[in-house]
C-alpha cells in the first residue's frame, strides 16, 4: 500500500485516499463533472465534517443531514444533493454486501472478471470508473486481479506524483479531443 496517492494538492487528502479504501471509492464516486483534485479532496472534507469514514455510519445518516454536509462551504461537490445520495448509496452497498470492509471488493475477487463485476456493481460505477479504479488498484496498490483492467490509454493508475497528475490531465484532454474528432468525422460514401 502506498503512503499517498497524488490525486489532489493536499498531502492529507492524498494520504487518506491511500490509507482508507472507502476514501478511494468515495473519490471515484465524486469524480464526475468536477476536477480530479476536487473529487478526491471530497473524502477528506467528508471525514472532517462527519468525524470518520465509516460505511455503515454514513449509510445510516439522515439523507437531509448528509446533503447539508455536502453543501457546507466549501461544498464537497458542485451537485451536493445528487452526490450525497450517491455516496450514501455507495456506503449502504459496502455496508450490506461487504460488512463495511471496502477492501473485500478487491481482496475477495477471484479474477479480473470477478473484480470487474464487483466494481461495476458499486452504485455510480460505470465502465469508465471500473477501468479507472481497476488501474489504480493494479498500478498503485499491486492488486493482481486488477492487472487486466488497465487500458492502453492514460488513467489515474499511472499517476505517481503531482507532476504525473498534471501530465495525466493533459493526456486525458488530448485523448477526449481526439475521440470527439473521430465521432464527428463524416462518413465515407459506400462504393
Amino acid at each position: 500500500m502506498p503512503d499517498a496517492v497524488y490525486f489532489t494538492d493536499s498531502d492529507e487528502a492524498n494520504a487518506l485516499i491511500a490509507q482508507e479504501p472507502l476514501a478511494l471509492l468515495i473519490g471515484f464516486a465524486l469524480d464526475q463533472q468536477i476536477t480530479v483534485q476536487t473529487a478526491f479532496l471530497g473524502p477528506l472534507k467528508l471525514k472532517q465534517r462527519v468525524g470518520s469514514l465509516d460505511a455503515a455510519a454514513i449509510a445510516s445518516m439522515d439523507p437531509q443531514e448528509l446533503e447539508e454536509t455536502f453543501r457546507q462551504r466549501p461544498a464537497i461537490h458542485r451537485f451536493p444533493g445528487a452526490m450525497a445520495r450517491r455516496v450514501q448509496d455507495l456506503c449502504a452497498f459496502v455496508a450490506e454486501e461487504y460488512d463495511g470492509d471496502v477492501k473485500r471488493v478487491w481482496t475477495d475477487a477471484t479474477n479480473a472478471a470477478d473484480l470487474r463485476r464487483r466494481i461495476g456493481a458499486l452504485p455510480g460505477f460505470g465502465k469508465m470508473k471500473v477501468t479507472g479504479l481497476g488501474s489504480v488498484l493494479a498500478l498503485r496498490f499491486g492488486v493482481e486481479a486488477a492487472a487486466e483492467l488497465v487500458p492502453e490509454h492514460p488513467t489515474l493508475g499511472g499517476v505517481d506524483s503531482p507532476e504525473a497528475l498534471a501530465e495525466y490531465q493533459a493526456q486525458k484532454r488530448a485523448y477526449k479531443s481526439a475521440r470527439r474528432g473521430q465521432d464527428r468525422a463524416p462518413a465515407q460514401p459506400a462504393r
